[in-house]
């Protein structure tokens, strides 16, 4: 009877279209092998933010291996454009002397995907791309300036993972 009943759950969350998110949600056809990826434009007033980020997005589509990173957009198949639109970093945890020892970063972006085949449509755009990570600061330290260097740094990368894991992945 227990079987009976695990079986019968099973075909029935079957029927009703259970499935892998992302499994078949790719944006991407199997046609596309190339891609570009113009330098972000960077709206803030952090320096470099623009560089790191676009270095970080061409590295993850590289590493998944999918698509060949090319430089001229007339020899791409689909062209990924984007602006840094808001840049911030906020304290959110502190000593007991009152010095932060976490901050927060938060990142907007406009984001669109372009199919450079067919006329540069609009394959996927989010013009509030919002990604926000936490880093740890060492009060220890004197190198503020550097851990946070490092920490945009490494935003940059978390940034590019999530933004390729909802391009190519379809989360």
């Amino acid at each position: 009877m227990k079987r009976f009943v695990v079986l019968s759950w099973w075909l029935v969350a079957a029927g009703c279209g259970y499935a892998l998110v992302g499994k078949s949600n790719n944006l991407l056809p199997p046609t596309v092998h190339t891609l570009s990826v113009p330098a972000f434009v960077n709206k803030t007033t952090r320096v470099e933010l623009e560089q790191r980020v676009t270095q970080a997005v061409a590295d993850e589509f590289v590493s998944r291996g999918r698509l060949r990173l090319v430089r001229s957009e007339k020899d791409a198949d689909v062209i990924l454009r984007g602006s840094i639109d808001s840049f911030g970093i906020y304290p959110i945890a502190f000593n007991q002397q009152g010095r932060a020892t976490q901050y927060q970063i938060s990142i907007t972006a406009n984001i669109e995907l372009l199919d450079h085949r067919a006329e540069d449509k609009v394959l996927w755009k989010n013009d509030q791309y919002r990604f926000t990570e936490n880093y740890q600061v060492n009060v220890e330290s004197t190198d503020a300036f550097d851990q946070e260097t490092r920490a945009i740094q490494d935003i940059a990368v978390q940034f590019a993972q999530s933004l390729v894991t909802n391009l190519l992945e379809g989360f």
